[in-house]
């Protein structure tokens, strides 16, 4: 899990995926026949075949920051958002402000309870509410911190249990199954193209640029999904539940996945004794949906690891889920070329 570790905690706001994208390269030299970073950032491996053109895509980037404004007189930053946050999740935490000196330790801070008024006790809180506290004098961090430098919340990496949990495994834990599964394939026939994307959060943008260069004819996305297996959520609302297998997804609001590469995945499975769950997410959606829309179009699908108290800090997945996501990944790409995509 060191690698896994390693890319939750290293910085990678959409625009700014430059430290996971020198990970990835890392860690598949000697793996792949060729390694290329394209216009927008995505990094795109190869591992040449004969057979059918395959996308194997994982988004680099996490939700984040930039700065806004600089306080000149009390050294208080404002923050705009990139990619979707909850902002009760924000209170109290931690952030890192990467700028061109250095990163610098932050504290998000909001108007304590005791002072707040009975009107503002009822409002909800925004992301507008919340300022970032250097600790510095205004003039110090004036002179260190500019508008736009990129902001990450800031967490270490740890093992609870049965389970991984960090920041960013929204999708550095896809970035670590494409990875490995690439490392361990042994035989395969389909062109495989493995794409770290840039700007998923915002967007889907690395996956539609890329997917549009390689052309692909088959496309499987790799990222979380929910695990609402909680108290208070009815069963029909949980989408997926941790420990149970990888999530082989069926629909989202970004793509409807093909039915030939959901029959395959479901045999080949079955057939080597990886546990699977279906997945139909009713909100949110994965690189899969711009892959589908690429050029002429793409068969596509999409494989995710269910994870609890996803775009937070503490988001949650079981080791034996990332293990099936992996095994299921690493059979499909030596018999993808077998797989029947006439609907």
């Amino acid at each position: 899990m060191e690698l896994l570790k390693r890319l939750s905690e290293a910085p990678g706001v959409p625009g700014r995926e430059e430290a996971i994208r020198a990970i990835v390269r890392e860690a598949l030299q000697g793996h792949v026949d060729e390694i290329e970073v394209d216009r927008l950032g995505n990094i795109i491996a190869r591992k040449r075949g004969s057979g059918p053109k395959v996308v194997v895509a994982a988004h680099m980037d996490e939700i984040g920051f930039f700065v806004s404004h600089i306080d000149e007189e009390t050294g208080y930053l404002r923050i705009e958002p990139v990619g979707g946050f909850d902002a009760r999740t924000l209170i109290a935490s931690r952030v890192v402000v990467h700028t061109e000196s250095g990163p610098l330790l932050g504290l998000i801070g909001i108007k304590p309870v005791h002072i707040l008024t009975e009107e503002e006790r009822k409002k909800e809180i925004r992301i507008q509410d919340l300022f970032v506290d250097l600790g510095l004098p205004g003039k110090e961090v004036k002179a260190k911190v500019r508008v736009g430098d990129p902001v990450t919340l800031h967490q270490t990496f740890a093992e609870v249990g049965e389970l991984v949990s960090g920041k960013a495994l929204d999708d550095r834990v896809g970035v670590y199954v494409g990875i490995e599964a690439l490392r361990r394939l042994r035989s395969h026939t389909a062109d495989i193209y493995f794409v770290g994307t840039v700007q998923e959060e915002v967007g889907l943008r690395g996956a539609r640029t890329s997917a549009f260069q390689i052309a692909p004819e088959i496309g499987v996305a790799l990222d979380v999904t929910l695990a609402c297996d909680m108290p208070g959520v009815q069963p029909h609302e949980q989408v997926t539940k941790p420990g149970k297998g990888v999530a082989i997804k069926l629909k989202d609001s970004a793509s409807i996945s093909h039915p030939g590469l959901v029959r395959f995945l479901t045999r080949l499975a079955e057939e080597k004794g990886i546990p699977y769950q279906m997945e139909i997410l009713p909100r949110g959606g994965t690189d899969a949906g711009a892959i589908q829309l690429a050029r002429e179009g793409a068969a596509v699908v999409t494989l995710s690891v269910p994870t609890r108290y996803v775009h937070t800090v503490v988001e949650a997945a079981h080791k034996k889920d990332i293990e099936a996501a992996i095994q299921l990944l690493v059979a499909f790409l030596a018999r993808c070329h077998e797989a029947d995509l006439r609907l």
